[in-house]
């Protein structure tokens, strides 16, 4: 049971009691967990007495274990019940006894007051892509380029054809240019050419990622030329891509290429209507709160560089001597006030609308999001900790509102939402990677968009490849221009 202590402007306090009860069933739930997983010499799983297994774990940890989860479950149930949306918390536990009510108290910082323009007379007017013939032809056209194959060729090079060279001074390390890829550079450099003819490539100058490269010239030895062939679209076609006849295929591809086509214009209704919201808004936001989203966001950089093989005091330096470190810093303060100002504007939005995520919607989420992760429902909790799981809900509750918006504004019924949709669009409503505990533990609502991009290791820029990707129907619908492939970007 949840009571509200104190309301003083954003400040918060209010004191949780969790029934005796409600504390036995937890030790239940721990001793049978400990039971199960901690193997004791002499006894088999299961079977070894509670002393035994308390002085191999210690007392101190069963105590830590049930107080955990305890403020996993009665913390984000006590905020809910007393219709509390925190910015964020300071716990404070008594001590937890068996037999006896757990207690404790929370203060913390409640979201700023938020009030939203006339979004009801708001027009929708974003729509889905259509897939006609031409798109379709276009899709097809692009899968056949995909798995053309080349064959060799006793001629000049031509426009279209593969070329391998290989650069003077690298004996053995050949690689293939397409040129119908090529810079234009390559391109006019080798067209013309025969096999064995030794070329110069003039690159000019251009600048890569932070780099500025001067004009320079490779002399390049041109070692073999071959021609496309492309197969023709029949059932032999389809029937290397797995599908039984090109009618077949053209059905399939048309098929995902409407429902991507979908997914593209419920994503921009989605942003037509956040926009809208954002922009009649009206909300003073403190400056604490910009803070811990920027702050949030710089550690996603940090692991994200991390994970690059830099470390951050590096990237820090070499944007310092580029002159960019304050451009990268105000961009990010920035981009951390978009993301306030949507989270709140979506917040206020199911407030208004008076949108509930029941605690059977919530736990089939988390078990979703838990199973997607390999791991268990109580090790994705124990890693978000309760701010993390108040966070989750949070955005559970953005997304409901959201959605029912929509569907109010365009007057098409709400789509049912499985539990593992709605795992689907949690993760990514807070951009977020709950396997990591490092991202979700204090701020799983925080996004993960750099605002600016480690810098990679320079390729040679002369060096023009074409990936050739197994295709099937779904890698056709990536290269098309109108699918639904392209995520608007906030």
């Amino acid at each position: 049971m949840a009571e509200l202590v104190s309301k003083e402007g954003n400040k918060v306090e209010f004191k949780v009691s969790v029934p005796a009860n409600e504390v036995n069933r937890m030790y239940e739930q721990v001793w049978a967990g400990l039971a199960r997983d901690v193997r004791v010499p002499g006894f088999r799983p299961g079977k070894a007495p509670r002393k035994v297994i308390e002085g191999r774990v210690g007392k101190g940890y069963v105590e830590s274990q049930v107080m955990d989860r305890l403020l996993q479950t009665h913390y984000p149930q006590g905020a809910r019940e007393l219709k509390l949306n925190l910015v964020d918390a300071q716990i404070d536990p008594k001590p937890v006894v068996s037999g006896q009510p757990f207690e404790f108290s929370v203060t913390g910082e409640t979201y700023p007051e938020v009030k939203l323009g006339d979004w009801k007379e708001a027009k929708i007017t974003a729509h889905s892509p259509e897939i006609t013939d031409e798109v379709l032809g276009r899709t097809l056209a692009d899968l056949q380029e995909r798995n053309a194959t080349f064959e060799s060729a006793d001629r000049a090079i031509e426009a279209g054809d593969q070329v391998t060279i290989e650069e003077d001074g690298e004996e053995g390390g050949s690689y293939p240019i397409y040129l119908d890829v090529a810079e234009e550079h390559v391109r006019d450099a080798l067209l013309g050419k025969n096999k064995g003819d030794s070329v110069e490539i003039t690159v000019p100058a251009h600048q890569h990622g932070d780099h500025e490269h001067p004009a320079h010239t490779v002399k390049v030895k041109v070692l073999e030329v071959k021609t496309k062939k492309l197969q023709d679209l029949d059932d032999e076609f389809a029937k290397s891509l797995n599908f039984e006849s090109m009618e077949r295929l053209r059905t399939d591809l048309k098929s995902e290429l409407e429902r991507r086509a979908e997914q593209e214009g419920e994503q921009a209704r989605r942003e037509e209507l956040v926009g809208h919201l954002v922009d009649g808004m009206t909300v003073d936001i403190p400056q604490a709160l910009l803070d811990r989203r920027r702050d949030g966001m710089m550690e996603e950089i940090k692991d994200d560089l991390k994970r690059q093989g830099v470390q951050w005091r590096e990237y820090e330096a070499f944007m310092k001597e580029q002159g960019k470190l304050d451009d990268f810093m105000a961009d990010l303060a920035k981009n951390a006030e978009i993301r306030v100002r949507r989270d709140l504007a979506l917040e206020q939005l199911a407030e208004d609308m008076e949108v509930q995520v029941s605690d059977l919607e919530f736990n089939q989420t988390m078990s979703a999001i838990a199973q997607m992760n390999g791991m268990t429902a109580q090790q994705l909790a124990n890693q978000l900790g309760p701010n993390g799981l108040q966070s989750y809900y949070a955005s559970l509750l953005r997304e409901k509102g959201l959605t029912q918006a929509i569907a109010q504004l365009t007057g098409e019924a709400a789509p049912a939402e499985d539990a593992t949709e709605a795992a689907d669009t949690a993760e990514a409503d807070t951009e977020n990677k709950p396997a990591k505990a490092k991202k979700a533990k204090a701020e799983a609502a925080e996004g993960e968009e750099s605002v600016e991009a480690a810098p990679e290791a320079d390729a040679k820029p002369k060096r023009t490849r074409k990936k050739k990707a197994d295709a099937d129907a779904e890698e056709a619908g990536e290269g098309d221009e109108t699918s639904a492939d392209e995520k608007t970007e906030e």
